[in-house]
């Protein structure tokens, strides 16, 4: 059932763990790709539309993606300590946390749509477009949570290929629906934003399915027993610990991109378009640290239940030089590419400037943020989400934020984009140093020979 990741080479475990990971978000990110590239085909005002949709939408993901963290923390200390009835009761009860937060979620998403919007800066031309969009999307919220959670949960168990395969389903049947629902393509009914609604709540449909499946009757990993209610406070109170943090500190980053989507929005619908074409490039160009970061989460997990903590220092050592030199490729890249990718997705060429402006600047930092990204899921998995939510404030709200208002008084979107520069470069210093510390504060098992760099 589960894959032990206490033994065996550390530099192999990870390519294992993360190459059909680096697949997996690949998908995700395509599946977002390809709705803004539909979108931003309808013109400015829609393609603006979508782009204050995305700090809502990231941040109720990062609620879920926040109870993964706790659920698959949790999971995969319980596979290193070798306890497999707390491995179902972990995963069963993760579940039925994600079903309740949803029914909170979806309850007050619809209560709050206009006012939310208007406050992120949203104007009337705007918003029938944001209405049509969000309206379908919270209805179809059970169908992104309860997956993201159980995904995490197959994860923890050192699974990572079947949770790629399931995100690559949701991807190629967005990519299908997408021309079909957006734009009346084969003779369907043009539905614009909404039909993008659409095609991301069906798509999402399959990943439920697919991932229930697997952790009944793949993984072994439900528990077929109702639960009773102080068992389920339990679990529930074990994931939180963790989860809760985590997904306060996911949290803060799509809420700061509110702010900073309500701070370019003063300079006009094109300063909003371009900055949402360039992020979703930018998540794009981070697939194989998000990757990576991801795959930390149940190496780290496991062989800190078995109290391996050598292979997990020699996990960082390696994660944190990769992410430094992926960081030097992908920002000469986009540097180099950056008006022609722009205009791949809109025509406007104050759209493309704005947007190329971003990906001449906030690259620079990308092996930085890798450092960040590692090492908040490295301290998540050892049960410690404090120093991960520290890292986020001190990024977002202690400079990123100041300094982006500062940024915009004085050069537009150009000081916006300086102030992510900075604020990625100072925690990422920072987020190194930390993860140090804290493994060699924690006793160790000491690795032999063949578990240290070899592949």
């Amino acid at each position: 059932m589960q894959r032990k990741l206490t033994e065996g080479s550390v530099g192999s475990q990870l390519i294992k763990l993360t190459l059909p990971m680096v697949w997996g978000v690949f998908a995700l990110i395509a599946f977002n790709l390809v709705d803004t590239y539909f979108v931003g085909q309808l013109g400015t005002a829609q393609l603006a539309a979508m782009s204050f949709t995305f700090p809502v939408v990231l941040t109720l993901g990062s609620l879920a993606m926040g109870l993964g963290v706790g659920a698959s923390s949790v999971i995969a200390r319980a596979i290193g300590e070798g306890d497999m009835s707390r491995v179902q009761r972990f995963t069963t009860n993760s579940l039925t946390l994600a079903v309740t937060a949803v029914v909170l979620f979806v309850t007050v998403g619809l209560l709050t749509i206009e006012p939310l919007f208007q406050l992120l800066g949203a104007g009337p031309e705007v918003m029938p477009f944001i209405q049509d969009y969000m309206q379908i999307w919270y209805f179809g919220m059970v169908f992104l949570v309860v997956p993201m959670v159980g995904n995490s949960a197959i994860r923890a168990s050192g699974n990572t290929l079947t949770p790629s395969l399931i995100m690559t389903l949701a991807a190629a049947v967005n990519i299908i629906l997408d021309p079909l629902l957006i734009t009346g393509a084969l003779g369907f009914p043009r539905l614009e934003l909404q039909g993008a609604a659409i095609a991301t709540v069906i798509s999402r449909a399959t990943t439920l399915v697919a991932a229930l499946l697997v952790l009944r009757f793949k993984e072994n990993m439900l528990s077929m027993k109702l639960p009773g209610l102080e068992e389920t406070l339990y679990c529930w109170k074990d994931i939180l610990t963790v989860g809760l943090p985590a997904a306060a500190a996911s949290m803060i980053t799509p809420i700061s991109i509110g702010v900073i989507t309500s701070l370019l929005a003063v300079h006009g619908q094109a300063a909003v378009a371009g900055f949402g074409v360039a992020s979703r490039m930018e998540s794009f160009a981070l697939i194989a640290v998000m990757a990576l970061s991801a795959s930390m989460g149940p190496f780290v997990g496991q062989n800190w239940g078995a109290q391996q903590i050598d292979r997990v220092r020699l996990a960082l050592r390696q994660s944190f030089l990769f992410c430094l030199g992926w960081g030097v490729l992908v920002a000469v890249g986009l540097g180099l590419g950056a008006q022609a990718l722009a205009g791949l997705f809109n025509k406007d060429p104050d759209v493309i400037a704005v947007a190329a402006q971003y990906l001449w600047l906030v690259p620079i930092s990308y092996g930085a943020a890798g450092i960040i990204q590692v090492s908040s899921s490295a301290f998540n998995a050892m049960g410690k989400p404090i120093p991960s939510i520290i890292m986020t404030i001190t990024r977002m709200f202690v400079l990123y934020l100041p300094l982006a208002y500062v940024g915009s008084k004085i050069s537009g979107p150009t000081g916006i984009f300086a102030a992510a520069l900075v604020s990625n470069v100072v925690v990422g210093v920072g987020a190194y140093a930390w993860n140090r510390r804290a493994c060699r504060q924690q006793p160790a098992v000491e690795l032999t020979k063949s578990e240290g760099l070899s592949p």
